[in-house]
């Protein structure tokens, strides 16, 4: 029987399933452990059910014992996971794409709806029961009519761009290529990035991190947007350069910001919190219980399928 560590606990359906499978060792009390601690933990351990939590880099993988085959990513991103050190070591590397494009496309849009109509101040005036209506009071931004740019047109760019055309926004795009017309729904092709910002009322972050996109939304390409622009972040933390963009609201060049991922998580950087503009939520994109048991039976599923044909569907490396 193969022996898998599962290092994040899961629900319990998922891990009920995994036990009936394997020999598991499971993280009940759902400790962060360190890297240090997954490397003790493996061995012995034919594969590891991952978390986008742990920190599998070049020097984590090459202390990983030889028996571990696969690294099962709990996720659709796999920026946790230097893919070269774990090919090298003869390591394949699985994520789990599509099951939770929904339910973090519908994050995504509140991020915008949230950003653009001021709710986090909106939620702090009803709770203190100190406000009062005026003509004036928390005037935000309409969607209707407002440009969209969508930085990363895969599934969740292209579930966002669908909801937000039917709610009246024009739709631009950059991405690594141009969509085909059933894909792109009408909207707009922009080949370079800061062709795409400068046309951004709204930006809605949602391309996958990498080397080469960290820090991608810097000082100079926040320059791009329009003054006034919203910026909404539904992808991962490191593509966004945290103090740029908080010298961009304390400069008024961003009206507001719609955050569920942030560097360094959870510790959020305190500059966003001298902001009422600022709907910060904590990395909501796929909690839902449907999205969270599709996520980790299929994270499951990937382990099942290499071990059975040495080889998986899923494989990023």
């Amino acid at each position: 029987m193969k022996k898998i560590l599962i290092t994040r606990k899961l629900l319990r359906s998922n891990e009920d399933r995994a036990k009936n499978i394997w020999d598991v060792k499971l993280n009940l009390n759902d400790e962060l452990y360190s890297q240090e601690k997954l490397i003790e933990l493996s061995k012995g351990c034919d594969g590891v059910l991952s978390a986008l939590t742990d920190k599998l880099d070049k020097d984590t993988i090459n202390k990983l014992p030889d028996s571990v085959k696969i690294l099962s990513n709990f996720a659709v991103g796999f920026g946790n996971i230097d893919l070269e050190a774990a090919r090298k070591k003869g390591i394949i590397v699985t994520n789990t794409p599509d099951v939770l494009t929904d339910a973090t496309a519908e994050i995504g849009v509140l991020l915008i709806l949230g950003a653009c109509r001021r709710a986090s101040e909106g939620i702090e005036g009803a709770k203190a029961s100190n406000w009062k209506w005026s003509a004036d009071y928390l005037i935000g931004k309409q969607l209707t009519g407002t440009r969209l740019g969508i930085l990363g047109m895969g599934r969740i760019g292209q579930k966002i761009a669908k909801v937000a055309k039917s709610l009246g926004m024009v739709i631009h795009y950059h991405n690594r290529s141009k969509l085909t017309p059933d894909k792109d729904q009408g909207a707009i092709y922009h080949e370079n990035l800061n062709d795409l910002l400068s046309v951004s009322d709204v930006l809605s972050i949602c391309c996958p991190a990498s080397k080469e996109t960290e820090n991608l939304i810097n000082k100079k390409a926040l320059e791009h947007l329009p003054a006034g622009a919203v910026v909404t972040n539904i992808a991962r933390g490191d593509i966004v350069d945290d103090e740029a963009l908080i010298d961009a609201l304390n400069r008024r060049k961003v009206y507001a910001v719609g955050l569920d991922v942030y560097k360094g998580e959870p510790n959020l950087n305190p500059g966003y919190l001298k902001h009422k503009s600022a709907f910060i939520l904590p990395h909501l994109g796929s909690a839902t219980k449907e999205t969270r048991t599709a996520m980790a039976n299929l994270a499951i599923d990937n382990i099942e399928e290499f071990f059975k044909i040495g080889k998986c569907k899923n494989k990023v490396n």
